[in-house]
């Protein structure tokens, strides 16, 4: 850092507030120095900046179940958000046995020092493991509800769930079921709430509700053993149990959406590819993880009192719903 500073013509502390992204350094003299870091190919010593920051700009991560789309796109847009502002991220994923495996996961990124927490698609239960444990760490959690114990930032679950739901009302559609995700995941809880709500305030009397797991093999499952009666349409938890819902009503001749209309939830890079291509709710999930890093970063700073945040999913229409409007 001295023989930048030398090379860059300044002091090795403006260096180090170049480095760090201070505001307060003017633009010529941040090239200047930027400049003198390419020529000398310099990298900073993460763990002597640790030492003198006692910080280590590291992020922990516990994140329940990687292999579902939402919590892993989340995972990978907090990364890049991080990378940008010259932090790292640890992650732990923990699976089935939630309640142990996140007081694993705690105290192991707690003894890499990392400088704060961050949940990624709890669980109730999980959840309330970590509020016995209480790490003495800024903590972050990713949901869609505001919590008095942690900072909380998400998708508006519920409102992406009543833009599904609003769009099959306005096509007529009027028995509306839902094929609900597993009732542990505060995500599936606001779904079906945003479910309820939407054909509550259009006077409609709910349709069939069927829960179960996020896979494929629970839409296919369902689709293909349910009297569906005087269905008309399903609202999907996500596009994965969608996609199997599309196979299973498919295989009993019932055809999407002339007979039955269908939207997902989450719009995975595929589902513009499902035969028929699906409606769906879309997740902004590279903005999520920009204001979930921020609001890390204003933790670490100081920022004590729980803020809550979220952002607003958007409606992707294609071909797997259709009006009926005229019927």
């Amino acid at each position: 850092m001295y023989d930048v500073a030398y090379r860059a013509g300044v002091s090795h502390m403006t260096v180090s507030r170049v480095i760090n992204g201070h505001s307060s350094i003017r633009e010529a003299t941040r090239s200047r120095v930027l400049q003198a870091i390419e020529e000398m190919q310099y990298t900073p010593s993460s763990i002597a900046r640790a030492l003198a920051t006692r910080r280590t700009r590291r992020i922990g991560v516990v994140i329940d179940e990687t292999v579902q789309n939402g919590p892993n796109n989340t995972l990978r847009a907090l990364e890049k958000a991080a990378r940008g502002f010259g932090y790292a991220v640890s992650a732990f994923s923990i699976g089935d046995d939630s309640d142990s495996q996140m007081d694993s996961g705690v105290r192991e990124l707690v003894a890499q020092g990392v400088d704060a927490l961050c949940i990624i698609a709890p669980r109730a239960s999980s959840l309330d493991t970590l509020r016995r444990r209480s790490p003495a760490l800024p903590t972050i959690v990713i949901k869609a509800e505001a919590d008095s114990d942690w900072h909380t930032v998400g998708m508006d679950q519920r409102a992406g769930a009543r833009l599904a739901v609003e769009h099959l009302i306005a096509g007529g559609h009027r028995s509306i079921a839902h094929l609900a995700g597993p009732q542990d995941w505060y995500d599936a809880r606001e779904r079906d709430q945003g479910w309820q709500e939407a054909q509550d305030e259009a006077g409609l009397t709910r349709g069939l509700r069927i829960a179960g797991d996020w896979t494929s093999d629970f839409g296919y499952d369902v689709a293909k053993t349910t009297d569906w009666g005087d269905t008309t349409a399903i609202f999907a938890a996500n596009d994965q149990i969608a996609l199997g819902a599309i196979h299973g009503l498919q295989e009993r001749g019932i055809d999407v959406p002339s007979q039955i209309s269908i939207v997902g939830f989450d719009d995975l890079s595929d589902a513009r590819h499902f035969l028929p291509p699906l409606t769906t709710v879309r997740q902004d999930f590279e903005a999520l993880g920009k204001l979930a890093l921020q609001q890390i970063i204003d933790a670490i700073e100081g920022d004590i009192d729980p803020t809550h945040d979220t952002i607003e999913p958007v409606l992707t229409v294609r071909n797997s719903t259709r009006s009926r409007r005229g019927k």
